[in-house]
């Protein structure tokens, strides 16, 4: 075994360099997959389907995802496209100077409206098992928290547009290859000041497994990091088309925590572990930071308002 660590040790150290670069690129290019091809990636996992057949986008909110572009000014509205997808608020994936374009799905509740709730009430959603009941007292908390109006629907799929637009796929896919790069200093900084470059080969692996772990905690850290500033951001983007984006960024992120309050007392112990008692979501693991807080979101936005920079 001792033996074996010595020549993987050794073959490291001999090959760090091309194994670096080939690696760098392979995680740059699987976690731009995604992005590279939306529509044979991430469409086919977010599309809605019904009996067998995907779900065409209405009319209705077809025209409502065109004027989001027209007001975004879009400089190349042709690359972005609009599906049908499952949920409650819109998703996206997609670079728009890409070949393939950028791909928005919008979901069957933004067809809602608070005189027609067909969108929402004439779906089944399933908690615990059990069909949510539109009549009861939680189950029209739900449908409430659900039902957007057009300036918030819109300041949603502009948060997707201009996220997508100012490149943050790009901006997240380049966190890990540039910590697994940082592991590679880590290494040879360790090496060096520890005079480990004429030491035993097992002292160098042992190095190298200390970057290594220096570079996993990096990046759990910088991933998070860069998320939650492109969240922000996003946000500030959007808010910033006209006041009314930003009024319906508001409203937009007061119906997320309605929403994640009502789907925590549905959910009963499971809802504890994801929702917290304002509305925002747990981390999922414990060496990732917090998501961007939805009630964050919210006061910047409120403080834009507020500072008339919309």
């Amino acid at each position: 075994m001792a033996s074996r660590f010595l020549t993987y040790s050794v073959l490291l150290q001999k090959y760090r360099t091309p194994l670096l670069v080939a690696s760098c690129g392979g995680l740059f290019a699987a976690n731009m997959f995604y992005h590279v091809c939306p529509d044979l990636s991430y469409r086919q996992l977010y599309q809605a389907w019904h009996k067998g057949a995907p779900v065409e986008l209405s009319d209705k909110l077809e025209r409502l995802f065109q004027e989001v572009l027209t007001d975004c000014r879009v400089k190349s509205p042709s690359s972005f496209s609009a599906f049908a997808s499952f949920g409650f608020h819109p998703v996206g994936a997609g670079v728009p100077w890409l070949p393939a374009g950028v791909q928005i799905g919008i979901p069957a509740n933004f067809n809602s409206t608070a005189a027609d709730l067909s969108g929402i009430t004439n779906r089944n959603i399933f908690i615990n098992g059990k069909t949510v009941d539109w009549t009861t007292k939680t189950g029209s908390a739900l449908k409430e928290a659900l039902v957007f109006s057009p300036e918030a629907q819109k300041f949603a799929i502009a948060r997707e547009v201009v996220r997508l637009q100012s490149g943050g796929p790009v901006l997240n896919a380049a966190v890990a290859p540039l910590c697994l790069g940082g592991v590679w200093v880590y290494s040879v900084l360790l090496k060096q000041v520890f005079g480990l470059h004429a030491g035993s080969a097992l002292l160098r692996g042992v190095a190298n497994m200390v970057a290594l772990s220096i570079g996993a905690v990096s990046y759990f850290l910088t991933s998070d990091a860069v998320s939650q500033w492109t969240d922000y951001a996003s946000d500030r983007h959007a808010a910033r088309v006209s006041p009314q984006y930003a009024k319906g960024g508001v409203e937009f992120y007061d119906k997320i925590l309605s929403r994640n309050k009502t789907l925590r007392s549905l959910m009963g112990r499971k809802g504890e572990e994801m929702y917290a008692p304002s509305g925002n979501l747990f981390p999922a693991h414990i060496l990732q930071l917090k998501h961007t807080p939805y009630t964050s979101r919210r006061e910047g936005l409120l403080a834009l308002l507020k500072e008339d920079k919309v």
